[in-house]
């Protein structure tokens, strides 16, 4: 059977289509209105910001065609932005009309109660029957990654199916006749999302065993396996990890100065998500040399995972205006454009952020054409990570810096406790007269939906992470999300983060996974043992 996917040029496509075909099913992009017409089964999978998915749809001719169908109570599975346009409009895109086949309007979390974008694996309480998915559905967590819901208490009865909470009450899934959506993402959403999607595609509920008799409840932490991938010396692209950023071996004799090779990148993600990763991210250290179009070898890693993994996928490096060798011109957003295309849901910015906040602090004002304002005007700030790479600089007096300072539990190499974060750019290896508070906050402001928090002194040490710094940024009044990472080297190392900081949302390791020195499983069960919720 073939099921007809509506693509709007909006993301990450790919992944829905691999999804469906992990099902035994086809798909028949809808790119016309005439396809609209025809189809049979029809998915939307809405990703990024409303106004932007509406005004795309409205240039492509798809608004009345997808009114009609809708309305003619013909099967619709609308995801994400996908839901959240069958309302009347949203506070994201003021004025800019959505489908109104549910009345309402979409509105913002309040960050002054929860982190936002809204971002993780959170629980689902049914509320009404569905043809679609089971009472199982209570027994397992779904991937979610928003900004805006429609609120349960502004959705009518006779469409509200099940509800999530966080910080308010919100429609997770909404249902009438044919007509399903969901706030959350089943292509992400492992096996459970599976069958979910094949609950649609088949018209009835799918068999399926929770693999716990608990019902859960609530927003769990993230345990998220990272890959740093580049090309070795003979070319092979490799997934490898450095000792303070030093990807290559010590010269021991055999492998003298060669690039640690710890596995080949789609093999390792595979089994990581068998493990029970909650997310996969890909840093393509090497970046670029020429372009990101001639660099087909990440892209294909990209493209083989979307067909094998279905959690959510974020792939770093590179991610700037650049220009060829052959003289052509391309924004940031063509570039992580391309990256969506090829199956990633979130892109990771290094070294351009740190160009852009420095930018921001010698005029004070935005300019729309930073990476991060490019990238979330158009697909929403969800989808951009901003990485963070910081060291610390020991001083003795606050009077040697103006930058944001704070007493460290460890003491520098002549005993200083006094200390500020230091940005680095281009690997860790060049340092920028930028802190840490200043990267991340800057950041929040021009777009960023995600920090991903490295500490160069932690990194490859499996000593535990820094809470110190981890704490410094949580103190900062950021409201977007943290990913704790470097140092992790044992479960207890993820308990002693999560007791201790316990706004912070996720954690992640790369080395003591690849090594299987500690296994996903064992974070896990270590978790779940010491009370923290864990998918």
């Amino acid at each position: 059977m073939k099921v007809s996917l509506l693509d709007y040029g909006g993301g990450n496509v790919r992944s829905m289509c691999n999804a469906i075909n992990s099902l035994g099913y086809q798909v028949d992009i809808v790119s016309t209105p005439e396809d609209l017409r025809n189809a049979q089964k029809l998915i939307f999978p809405g990703v990024g910001a409303f106004g932007a998915c509406m005004r795309a749809l409205q240039e492509r001719g798809f608004v009345e065609e997808l009114k009609r169908y809708i309305l003619a109570d013909k099967p619709f599975f609308g995801v994400c932005v996908g839901l959240q346009c069958l309302y009347e409009g949203s506070e994201e895109s003021p004025g800019v009309p959505g489908l109104g086949i549910i009345k309402g309007i979409v509105k913002r979390f309040d960050s002054t109660e929860v982190s936002v974008p809204h971002m993780g694996w959170n629980s689902v309480t049914i509320k009404n029957q569905s043809k679609v998915v089971g009472e199982w559905m209570e027994y397992e967590r779904v991937y979610y990654v928003h900004s805006y819901a429609a609120l349960a208490e502004d959705t009518p009865d006779n469409f509200l199916v099940g509800t999530t909470n966080y910080g308010v009450e919100y429609a997770g899934i909404v249902e009438r006749g044919n007509m399903f959506a969901t706030q959350f993402h089943p292509e992400k959403s492992g096996v459970i999302g599976l069958k979910i999607l094949e609950g649609f595609l088949s018209g009835q509920i799918i068999d399926y065993v929770p693999k716990s008799n608990e019902k859960v409840l609530g927003l769990s932490k993230r345990i998220i396996a990272c890959l740093d991938v580049r090309s070795n010396d003979n070319g092979d692209i490799v997934v490898t990890k450095g000792d303070q950023y030093d990807v290559r071996e010590e010269n021991d004799g055999i492998s003298k100065g060669k690039v640690r090779n710890l596995g080949k990148p789609v093999d390792l993600a595979s089994r990581y998500f068998l493990e029970g990763a909650d997310e996969i991210t890909f840093l393509n250290i090497t970046s670029f040399r020429n372009c990101l179009f001639q660099d087909l070898p990440i892209l294909e890693v990209l493209r083989q995972t979307s067909e094998r993994v279905f959690v959510p996928l974020t792939i770093g490096g590179g991610i700037r205006d650049m220009v060829d060798s052959d003289g052509h011109s391309y924004t940031a957003l063509d570039v992580s454009s391309e990256y969506f295309r090829s199956g990633a849901d979130k892109v990771s910015i290094g070294s351009d952020a740190v160009y852009s906040v420095e930018k921001y602090l010698e005029t004070g004002e935005t300019t729309g054409n930073s990476s991060i304002e490019q990238i979330s005007r158009v697909y929403g700030n969800q989808a951009v990570v901003i990485s963070v790479d910081a060291r610390r600089i020991y001083i003795k007096e606050h009077s040697e810096t103006t930058h944001h300072t704070l007493t460290h539990s460890e003491p520098g190499p002549s005993g200083e406790t006094l200390c500020w974060y230091q940005c680095t750019v281009k690997g860790g290896r060049e340092g920028r007269d930028i802190d840490v508070i200043q990267l991340v906050t800057i950041s929040e402001i021009l777009g960023a939906g995600e920090i991903l928090l490295n500490c160069i002194n932690k990194d490859g040490t499996n000593s535990g992470y820094d809470i110190d710094l981890i704490q410094h940024v949580k103190n900062s009044g950021i409201r977007i999300p943290v990913i704790a990472s470097s140092g992790a080297g044992s479960p207890q190392h993820f308990q002693h983060l999560f007791q201790q900081c316990p706004t912070v949302e996720s954690a992640l390791a790369a080395g003591i996974f690849h090594r299987r020195e500690v296994a996903i499983e064992e974070v896990k069960d270590h978790l779940r043992d010491c009370g923290l919720p864990i998918r």
